[in-house]
């Protein structure tokens, strides 16, 4: 009888453990799908930084999209920590990247290239942030096209930058030929071209956003006769790009995700500003952007604020500097830049 309890007990072992066994293999037939791991349970790591980033703008357009982030850094919002300083003309940014006293900076497109040769490669651009801003004021209705330029004065800003090769590309393209077939008369400040068309004293000039809406505030007799993005839509086929953004090459090297995640804050900031125009237009006001907030609201449609990276930057970037150094290779620092002055982190 002992023998008999013995062996029952040692048959109810084996098949208890022989169960057990097979709980732990999986059912070929079954259904059920295992677990997966929700981002709980494995956070990612957040991107950290142990400074303060130099950021460089320009006041206007170009800086007209960092206003959120500018907002969000003075209020701890932000992922990063940033110094923000706000440049009222590009040469004065463009001494502190040839010194390399900066992580990133906003600045005219022909100048990221001329800055890429005078640094010796020094610096990648990573961004494109602003299009084109460049319109005709007219205080009249002769101009509806760029053909109707010819035999006219003009009054512009922006010799020896963008603007001027621009506008020769243009006037080239609708056949005047911008040495003898058309006046242009070069003024130093935007400012002080856009108090000239309030006051009356010039009836035709360029302008960029936001003097363009200073102008027309000061003097209702004006328009915009010309909106030269879309002039250039329809002679050219690349994309019309006046801003852009770069990055110290040393800085950007050794802080891969910290440059991605900037970027991140940025798109953020630039989609703000164009989804909430009136809350933006404050914001510029107060971080120094736009001396007013009523003159922002009315120029931020006009602005063609952007952001792209990657290939399509570099599509953007490359052909606008094609365009630029046909017109002049001085322009862009007398040489198309090569391909390492394109960050693409993507």
């Amino acid at each position: 009888m002992k023998n008999i309890r013995k062996i029952t007990a040692i048959v109810l072992c084996a098949v208890l453990v022989l169960s057990f066994a097979a709980c732990g293999k999986k059912d070929p037939t079954s259904t059920a799908t295992p677990a997966t791991p929700t981002p709980t349970d494995s956070p990612k790591t957040p991107v950290t930084f142990d400074r303060e980033i130099a950021v460089y703008t320009l006041a206007g357009p170009t800086g007209i999209g960092m206003t959120k982030l500018m907002d969000d850094n003075n209020n701890k919002k932000t992922a990063l920590k940033y110094t923000f300083d706000i440049a009222s003309a590009p040469d004065q940014i463009a001494a502190k990247v040839i010194q390399g006293s900066f992580d990133i900076a906003a600045v005219p497109v022909n100048l990221a290239s001329v800055l890429f040769k005078k640094t010796g490669g020094k610096i990648y651009v990573a961004g494109v942030n602003t299009l084109g801003v460049l319109y005709i004021l007219e205080n009249g209705s002769t101009i509806n096209s760029i053909s109707d330029l010819k035999g006219k004065t003009l009054y512009a800003t922006g010799q020896g930058a963008t603007p001027e090769y621009i506008l020769k590309y243009l006037l080239k393209k609708n056949g005047i030929d911008p040495a003898s077939d058309i006046t242009v008369e070069y003024i130093a400040q935007h400012a002080e071209l856009a108090t000239k068309m309030s006051s009356g004293d010039v009836k035709l000039g360029m302008l960029p956003e936001p003097n363009v809406t200073s102008a027309m505030i000061g003097n209702k007799d004006l328009r915009i006769a010309l909106d030269l993005t879309a002039e250039w839509k329809k002679v050219s086929d690349t994309e019309l790009c006046q801003g852009v953004i770069i990055v110290n090459k040393e800085f950007a090297d050794a802080n891969p995700e910290v440059v991605k995640k900037f970027f991140e804050e940025y798109k953020a900031s630039v989609d703000f500003v164009k989804a909430n125009v009136e809350e933006a237009a404050a914001l510029c006001e107060s971080v120094g952007i736009i001396p007013k907030a009523a003159l922002a609201k009315k120029a931020i449609p006009n602005c063609n604020l952007t952001l792209a990276t990657g290939n399509e930057m570099k599509s953007m970037v490359s052909g606008m500097l094609n365009v630029l150094f046909e017109a002049d290779p001085s322009s862009v620092g007398g040489e198309l830049p090569a391909d390492s002055f394109y960050l693409i982190y993507e």
